[in-house]
């Protein structure tokens, strides 16, 4: 059976489960685990013995969704991407924690976190809502560092791509500009299916109950629910929460593609606009030549070497010169006169409110 990597952090002190890291070691996961004094001790375990140990059945963790909050066994079984993990009472077992982004989360924010020194709002509180809360503002911040990161680059190629002086669009910048959008519906993918996996557990108060694992297995933790704090309440506080976080990313998400969309219209607006005046010169260009063909015809007859009485006369040049140059202009400003009384836009009518 390969060997599966793992990172332990809690709030317990029994080590000795755990066997020192060695290369010769093959048929273990590695793992690392964080006392309440913020201990650390790295080492390897079989999966089998993990399971005995968490009294979980080997499907518990296939980790088949996503992104997933569910309980086995008086233990929570957390999938949000890449973080794998189980929270029971007393500690928190990442798993399969080799991802740049994990470890650099696990070996200098979690134990902080959950120590106290992280300000976690549920501190007071029993360890799996410090634990839980440690995850989802992971999660919430990861998606946040995935929104700041395509924000402003999307807005600098939108800047760019709609400037009306531009006459052509810059190829590169819409790749630029496709390549974020791909990005943006990816990461607007994320944001649903995490405001999903809370609305699921939001809509169920059972599962709320469930959540609260210390509830159930220490009898001072139960008293104080019954009497005092209600930590069911408090759980859907917590994840509520981090709804709505999530929920104002998806608006801030939404904002962007709704820009992005805007801008397109924009840009085609632009290159239509452009396009007509490019036709509408093309067109003058057109009368004017069909103009000057026109009295052509003139310099035309008189250049056949045919003989007659005018070219005797020297002012006959300049006369037909003339004649031909006036024709083609008022031909081609009368076609101009055409050519605006059926491409301006018509003014709309008027209409007369009588109160």
């Amino acid at each position: 059976m390969q060997p599966r990597r793992l990172a332990a952090a809690g709030l317990r002190s029994a080590l000795s489960s755990f066997r020192r890291t060695s290369p010769a070691v093959r048929d273990g996961s590695l793992a690392s685990h964080v006392s309440q004094r913020v201990s650390r001790v790295c080492g390897e375990k079989k999966k089998t013995e993990l399971y005995q140990e968490l009294g979980l059945q080997a499907r518990d963790l296939r980790f088949q969704h996503l992104m997933s909050i569910a309980t086995r066994n008086n233990r929570i079984i957390v999938r949000m991407e890449f973080l794998k993990a189980v929270i029971t009472p007393e500690f928190l077992l990442i798993l399969d924690y080799r991802n740049l982004n994990l470890e650099r989360w696990l070996f200098t924010e979690l134990a902080s976190q959950l120590s106290g020194e992280g300000q976690l709002v549920t501190y007071s509180l029993p360890f799996e809502f410090r634990a839980i809360e440690a995850i989802l503002q992971h999660r919430i911040s990861r998606l946040q560092g995935r929104l700041n990161t395509l924000q402003p680059q999307i807005l600098e190629t939108l800047e760019a791509l709609v400037d009306p002086k531009l006459l052509s669009v810059d190829r590169s910048k819409l790749h630029i500009l496709l390549q974020n959008g791909k990005s943006l519906s990816e990461l607007e993918t994320d944001l649903k299916v995490f405001k999903e996996t809370i609305l699921e557990i939001l809509d169920e108060e059972e599962l709320i109950e469930e959540l609260c694992l210390s509830k159930w297995t220490d009898p001072q933790v139960f008293e104080e629910s019954v009497s005092g704090i209600d930590h069911a309440e408090e759980m859907e506080l917590l994840l509520e929460n981090y709804y709505r976080q999530a929920e104002d990313l998806v608006n801030e998400a939404r904002e962007l593609r709704v820009l992005i969309d805007d801008s397109e219209s924009i840009i085609f607006i632009n290159l239509d606009s452009h396009r007509n005046v490019m036709m509408r010169l093309n067109l003058q260009l057109t009368m004017g030549t069909f103009s000057l063909s026109l009295f052509g015809l003139i310099g035309v007859a008189f250049g056949m070497n045919l003989e007659s009485s005018l070219e005797e006369d020297p002012k006959i040049f300049w006369l037909v010169t003339g004649i031909m140059f006036l024709g083609s202009g008022l031909i081609w400003r009368r076609l101009l006169s055409f050519l605006g009384r059926h491409l301006e836009p018509s003014l709309p009518p008027h209409v007369c409110i009588v109160a």
